[in-house]
């Protein structure tokens, strides 16, 4: 047992000192760490304080619109020339005349029964009859309409005082807030729904034409919908419905369009008060802003609207406004297309002034520039206006009428053309398109035209 434990002594006392001997000549090596993350920086930044959740209660907005807003039935005179008959079949089919109803919504703007409408949901009309939210029905009657922006206003047949919709601001809506489409698609009364605004300053090619500016949602709005409530989360009124993306069966399949409520707005009161609505123009054509253009003009914007012409007489070129400048803002709106130019006007009236904002030469100006009321008119499928006094002088003429453009077909292949001036109608000179106005297009029988080499050209119609 002794000679057990004197070896076992000395074989941990000789592997004691073997490690020892071993770390004093073997040379230190480092231990590795494990490599450290690498870093990569980002754009993002803690929040500072805490954002509370977005409330998605849209019972209060629903509950102050849903009464406002109407179902509209109109009745219109159609016509059709289907035979009864094998004799009419071949020989000779008569007009019909048959009742023609169509539906849509309506927003009371009053407490004494006024309605902004879409002008589609009653063109034609020869009955409009509306219904409210707690079914009671009333007969009402067009006072008056602008097809270029298709908003109609309508009067309520009855002495009640009615609950109405507010007007908001429409252009203090932002991209991304909640909206609500209030309306009755479908003979569904009283429908509400949900979107944001997907997009501002909207142009539709179905209404080039008329220079629209649409506010855009996702919000679903389907046939029926038409003339109904946009309305912002505290039950005020944005816009009014009036288009929807569609795919060909006139359903809503991600997309509907409003007419801002500052343009609903402003044709509302022009034609409650002038009893027509009161256009103003800056005087300016061209198109929006692109890098093609704005690298010809030395220039690093992209976005605004370029001046290609300008209309004599009116308050652009009055100002000082020149071809080839870029219109950046007008007061304090943006201008990045020709659409927020439209949109922006289309709430103003003749007379107004308004600041514009533009660039040239690569420098930032501003000129305070007078809006003036739209100075064509439309006569025997001629665009006139009032001949300026420059183009007067060129033509040896104190006054005259100018055709702008001529859609007459009879006319157009006579020679009749943009540049003439019209200068008497019936025998009878006119000298501006106030004479014009007075004459009655329906008796025509002479008309006598001076074209730009001064040449006179009478054409008399049987």
């Amino acid at each position: 047992m002794k000679t057990m434990l004197k070896y076992s002594a000395v074989a941990f006392s000789t592997a004691f000192i073997t490690v020892w001997l071993y770390s004093k000549i073997q040379p230190q090596t480092p231990i590795l760490n494990s490599p450290s993350q690498q870093v990569v920086h980002t754009s993002f930044a803690a929040p500072t304080k805490t954002v509370s959740a977005l409330t998605t209660d849209f019972t209060v907005a629903a509950e102050k619109t849903i009464d406002a807003v109407v179902h509209i039935t109109n009745t219109s005179v159609g016509r059709s020339r289907q035979p009864n008959n094998i004799w009419e079949f071949f020989y000779n089919t008569p007009t019909r005349e048959y009742p023609r109803i169509g539906m849509g919504s309506g927003v009371i703007v009053s407490s004494d029964g006024y309605i902004i409408t879409n002008n589609h949901v009653i063109e034609n009309a020869t009955e409009i009859e509306i219904t409210t939210n707690d079914n009671k029905v009333f007969e009402a009657e067009l006072v008056g309409a602008d097809p270029s922006a298709d908003i109609a206003v309508l009067k309520i047949k009855n002495e009640n005082a009615f609950p109405y919709v507010r007007f908001a601001d429409s252009d203090l809506t932002r991209v991304g807030q909640w909206v609500l489409a209030v309306g009755n698609p479908y003979n569904l009364n009283s429908t509400v729904t949900a979107g944001i605004i997907s997009a501002k300053s909207r142009d539709l090619d179905r209404y080039d034409s008329n220079n629209q500016s649409f506010i855009q949602t996702d919000a679903a709005v389907n046939s029926g919908n038409s003339g109904g409530a946009l309305i912002n989360l505290d039950g005020d009124l944005i816009g009014i419905n009036t288009a929807i993306t569609s795919n060909g069966m006139g359903t809503f399949i991600g997309y509907s369009f409003a007419v801002p409520s500052n343009i609903a707005r402003k044709i509302y009161e022009d034609i409650i008060e002038y009893g027509n609505v009161q256009k103003a123009l800056l005087g300016v054509s061209g198109n929006g802003l692109n890098a093609r253009i704005a690298e010809e003009l030395g220039i690093e914007e992209t976005e605004g609207f370029y001046v290609a012409g300008l209309e004599e007489s009116m308050g652009a070129i009055e100002a000082g406004i020149k071809e080839e400048d870029v219109i950046i803002r007008i007061d304090d709106a943006p201008i990045r297309k020709f659409a927020d130019l439209t949109g922006y006007l289309g709430s103003k009236r003749p007379g107004d002034n308004v600041n514009v904002t533009f660039l040239r030469d690569g420098e930032e100006k501003t000129l305070p520039v007078e809006l003036k009321r739209r100075p064509f008119v439309n006569y025997y499928g001629m665009l006139l206006r009032d001949l300026s006094k420059k183009e007067a002088k060129n033509l040896d003429l104190k006054e005259g009428v100018y055709v702008s453009a001529v859609e007459n077909s009879r006319l157009y292949r006579r020679g009749i053309q943009e540049g003439d001036v019209l200068i008497s109608v019936n025998g009878k000179e006119v000298n501006s398109t106030k004479d014009i106005m007075e004459l009655n297009e329906d008796s025509i029988y002479e008309l006598a035209f001076m074209n730009k080499n001064k040449e006179l050209m009478r054409f008399i119609f049987e």
